[in-house]
Protein backbone atom coordinates (compact mmCIF):
# COMPACT_ATOMS: atom_id res chain seq x y z
CA UNK A 1 0.00 0.00 0.00
CA UNK A 2 1.37 3.39 -0.91
CA UNK A 3 1.69 6.17 1.55
CA UNK A 4 -1.14 8.05 -0.15
CA UNK A 5 -3.61 5.12 0.10
CA UNK A 6 -2.64 4.51 3.71
CA UNK A 7 -3.28 8.14 4.51
CA UNK A 8 -6.76 8.08 2.85
CA UNK A 9 -7.78 4.94 4.77
CA UNK A 10 -6.80 6.49 8.07
CA UNK A 11 -8.78 9.63 7.18
CA UNK A 12 -11.93 7.52 6.45
CA UNK A 13 -11.67 5.77 9.83
CA UNK A 14 -11.31 9.09 11.56
CA UNK A 15 -14.32 10.47 9.65
CA UNK A 16 -16.51 7.55 10.74
CA UNK A 17 -15.45 7.99 14.35
CA UNK A 18 -16.41 11.64 14.13
CA UNK A 19 -20.18 10.90 13.26
CA UNK A 20 -22.24 12.88 15.81
CA UNK A 21 -23.98 10.85 18.57
CA UNK A 22 -27.25 12.78 17.97
CA UNK A 23 -27.51 11.42 14.44
CA UNK A 24 -26.94 7.86 15.65
CA UNK A 25 -29.56 8.24 18.41
CA UNK A 26 -32.12 9.70 15.98
CA UNK A 27 -31.80 6.75 13.61
CA UNK A 28 -32.15 4.32 16.50
CA UNK A 29 -35.26 6.17 17.73
CA UNK A 30 -36.83 5.98 14.28
CA UNK A 31 -36.24 2.23 14.14
CA UNK A 32 -37.76 1.82 17.65
CA UNK A 33 -40.82 3.90 16.66
CA UNK A 34 -41.41 1.74 13.58
CA UNK A 35 -41.13 -1.44 15.64
CA UNK A 36 -43.50 -0.10 18.35
CA UNK A 37 -46.11 1.01 15.79
CA UNK A 38 -46.08 -2.35 14.08
CA UNK A 39 -46.49 -4.12 17.43
CA UNK A 40 -49.40 -1.85 18.39
CA UNK A 41 -51.11 -2.43 15.05
CA UNK A 42 -50.67 -6.18 15.42
CA UNK A 43 -52.06 -6.07 18.97
CA UNK A 44 -55.06 -4.03 17.76
CA UNK A 45 -55.69 -6.55 14.98
CA UNK A 46 -55.58 -9.42 17.51
CA UNK A 47 -58.03 -7.60 19.82
CA UNK A 48 -60.48 -7.08 16.94
CA UNK A 49 -60.21 -10.74 15.99
CA UNK A 50 -60.81 -11.84 19.59
CA UNK A 51 -63.87 -9.57 19.81
CA UNK A 52 -65.24 -11.04 16.57
CA UNK A 53 -64.71 -14.59 17.83
CA UNK A 54 -66.40 -13.72 21.14
CA UNK A 55 -69.41 -12.31 19.26
CA UNK A 56 -69.62 -15.41 17.04
CA UNK A 57 -69.37 -17.64 20.10
CA UNK A 58 -72.16 -15.75 21.86
CA UNK A 59 -74.35 -15.94 18.74
CA UNK A 60 -73.80 -19.70 18.35
CA UNK A 61 -74.45 -20.27 22.04
CA UNK A 62 -77.71 -18.35 21.81
CA UNK A 63 -78.79 -20.37 18.77
CA UNK A 64 -77.90 -23.61 20.55
CA UNK A 65 -79.91 -22.66 23.65
CA UNK A 66 -82.90 -21.63 21.53
CA UNK A 67 -82.75 -24.89 19.57
CA UNK A 68 -82.57 -26.91 22.78
CA UNK A 69 -85.56 -24.99 24.21
CA UNK A 70 -87.54 -25.56 21.00
CA UNK A 71 -86.76 -29.29 21.11
CA UNK A 72 -87.83 -29.51 24.74
CA UNK A 73 -91.09 -27.71 23.97
CA UNK A 74 -91.66 -30.04 21.03
CA UNK A 75 -91.08 -33.10 23.22
CA UNK A 76 -93.48 -31.77 25.87
CA UNK A 77 -96.13 -30.92 23.27
CA UNK A 78 -95.78 -34.34 21.64
CA UNK A 79 -96.07 -36.06 25.01
CA UNK A 80 -99.19 -34.06 25.91
CA UNK A 81 -100.77 -34.78 22.52
CA UNK A 82 -100.08 -38.49 22.96
CA UNK A 83 -101.53 -38.48 26.48
CA UNK A 84 -104.62 -36.58 25.31
CA UNK A 85 -105.07 -38.96 22.38
CA UNK A 86 -105.12 -41.91 24.78
CA UNK A 87 -107.13 -40.08 27.43
CA UNK A 88 -109.92 -38.94 25.09
CA UNK A 89 -109.78 -41.82 22.60
CA UNK A 90 -113.21 -43.23 23.64
CA UNK A 91 -114.97 -39.85 23.26
CA UNK A 92 -116.99 -40.87 20.18
CA UNK A 93 -118.07 -44.17 21.76
CA UNK A 94 -118.99 -42.43 25.02
CA UNK A 95 -121.08 -39.86 23.13
CA UNK A 96 -123.03 -42.71 21.51
CA UNK A 97 -123.49 -44.46 24.87
CA UNK A 98 -124.88 -41.26 26.34
CA UNK A 99 -127.65 -41.50 23.74
CA UNK A 100 -128.37 -45.05 24.94
CA UNK A 101 -128.47 -43.74 28.51
CA UNK A 102 -131.02 -41.12 27.45
CA UNK A 103 -133.28 -43.83 26.02
CA UNK A 104 -133.05 -45.90 29.20
CA UNK A 105 -134.03 -42.92 31.31
CA UNK A 106 -136.90 -42.09 28.97
CA UNK A 107 -138.13 -45.67 29.33
CA UNK A 108 -138.02 -45.36 33.13
CA UNK A 109 -139.84 -42.03 33.03
CA UNK A 110 -142.59 -43.41 30.82
CA UNK A 111 -143.62 -46.04 33.36
CA UNK A 112 -143.97 -44.94 36.97
CA UNK A 113 -143.34 -47.30 39.86
CA UNK A 114 -147.02 -47.07 40.84
CA UNK A 115 -148.15 -48.15 37.39
CA UNK A 116 -145.66 -51.02 37.33
CA UNK A 117 -146.87 -52.34 40.69
CA UNK A 118 -150.20 -53.38 39.17
CA UNK A 119 -148.61 -55.35 36.32
CA UNK A 120 -146.03 -58.03 37.06
CA UNK A 121 -144.65 -58.13 33.53
CA UNK A 122 -144.39 -54.36 33.37
CA UNK A 123 -142.72 -54.28 36.77
CA UNK A 124 -140.17 -56.90 35.66
CA UNK A 125 -139.43 -54.91 32.52
CA UNK A 126 -139.06 -51.68 34.48
CA UNK A 127 -136.75 -53.31 37.02
CA UNK A 128 -134.59 -54.66 34.19
CA UNK A 129 -134.31 -51.23 32.55
CA UNK A 130 -133.49 -49.63 35.89
CA UNK A 131 -130.80 -52.24 36.58
CA UNK A 132 -129.28 -51.64 33.15
CA UNK A 133 -129.30 -47.89 33.79
CA UNK A 134 -127.48 -48.33 37.12
CA UNK A 135 -124.90 -50.60 35.51
CA UNK A 136 -124.31 -48.02 32.79
CA UNK A 137 -123.67 -45.38 35.44
CA UNK A 138 -121.12 -47.66 37.15
CA UNK A 139 -119.34 -48.24 33.81
CA UNK A 140 -119.28 -44.49 33.22
CA UNK A 141 -117.77 -43.90 36.64
CA UNK A 142 -115.03 -46.49 36.08
CA UNK A 143 -114.02 -44.76 32.87
CA UNK A 144 -114.05 -41.22 34.31
CA UNK A 145 -117.33 -40.25 32.68
CA UNK A 146 -119.18 -38.02 35.14
CA UNK A 147 -122.52 -36.30 35.09
CA UNK A 148 -122.46 -32.50 35.11
CA UNK A 149 -123.70 -31.07 38.39
CA UNK A 150 -126.87 -29.20 37.64
CA UNK A 151 -129.91 -29.38 39.97
CA UNK A 152 -129.75 -26.56 42.51
CA UNK A 153 -126.47 -25.21 41.10
CA UNK A 154 -125.93 -21.78 39.60
CA UNK A 155 -126.26 -21.60 35.84
CA UNK A 156 -122.83 -21.88 34.18
CA UNK A 157 -122.77 -21.31 30.40
CA UNK A 158 -119.65 -23.49 30.18
CA UNK A 159 -121.49 -26.51 31.62
CA UNK A 160 -125.22 -25.82 31.21
CA UNK A 161 -127.60 -24.86 28.43
CA UNK A 162 -130.64 -22.91 29.65
CA UNK A 163 -133.76 -23.90 27.69
CA UNK A 164 -136.29 -21.80 29.61
CA UNK A 165 -136.84 -19.68 32.72
CA UNK A 166 -139.04 -20.56 35.68
CA UNK A 167 -140.52 -17.61 37.63
CA UNK A 168 -139.69 -18.26 41.29
CA UNK A 169 -138.96 -15.26 43.55
CA UNK A 170 -137.96 -17.61 46.39
CA UNK A 171 -134.88 -18.78 44.47
CA UNK A 172 -131.84 -16.70 43.45
CA UNK A 173 -132.03 -15.80 39.79
CA UNK A 174 -130.02 -18.18 37.64
CA UNK A 175 -130.46 -21.17 39.96
CA UNK A 176 -131.16 -24.41 38.10
CA UNK A 177 -134.61 -25.69 39.09
CA UNK A 178 -135.15 -28.37 36.45
CA UNK A 179 -132.90 -30.72 34.47
CA UNK A 180 -134.36 -31.63 31.12
CA UNK A 181 -131.36 -33.62 29.93
CA UNK A 182 -128.23 -34.42 31.99
CA UNK A 183 -124.81 -33.38 30.77
CA UNK A 184 -121.62 -35.44 30.87
CA UNK A 185 -117.85 -35.00 30.96
CA UNK A 186 -115.04 -37.33 29.95
CA UNK A 187 -112.30 -36.51 32.46
CA UNK A 188 -112.35 -32.69 32.32
CA UNK A 189 -113.71 -32.39 28.76
CA UNK A 190 -117.37 -31.49 28.37
CA UNK A 191 -119.12 -33.98 26.10
CA UNK A 192 -122.57 -32.48 26.40
CA UNK A 193 -123.93 -29.59 28.48
CA UNK A 194 -126.81 -30.19 30.85
CA UNK A 195 -130.04 -28.77 29.40
CA UNK A 196 -131.88 -27.02 32.18
CA UNK A 197 -134.56 -24.59 33.33
CA UNK A 198 -133.42 -21.71 35.55
CA UNK A 199 -135.08 -19.51 38.13
CA UNK A 200 -136.19 -15.99 37.20
CA UNK A 201 -137.37 -13.19 39.42
CA UNK A 202 -135.51 -13.88 42.69
CA UNK A 203 -132.46 -12.11 44.13
CA UNK A 204 -129.30 -12.41 42.06
CA UNK A 205 -127.14 -15.24 43.41
CA UNK A 206 -124.01 -13.97 45.14
CA UNK A 207 -125.26 -10.36 45.37
CA UNK A 208 -124.93 -8.58 48.72
CA UNK A 209 -128.14 -7.61 50.45
CA UNK A 210 -128.72 -3.86 50.55
CA UNK A 211 -129.75 -2.38 53.91
CA UNK A 212 -132.91 -0.34 53.21
CA UNK A 213 -133.78 0.37 56.86
CA UNK A 214 -131.63 3.50 57.11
Amino acid sequence: MSETEKQNSEENVVAEDQIPDDLVNEEAAEETTVDTGAAAEEAKSDAVRVAELDAQNAQLTDKLLRTMADMENLRNRTRRDKEDAIKYAPQKLVTDLIGVMDNLQRALSSVSEEAAEGNEDLKTLRDGVEMTNREMLKVFERHNITEVEAMGARMDPHSHEALFEIPDPSQPEGTILQVVQPGFRLHDRLLRPARVGVAKGGPVAGAEKVDTTA
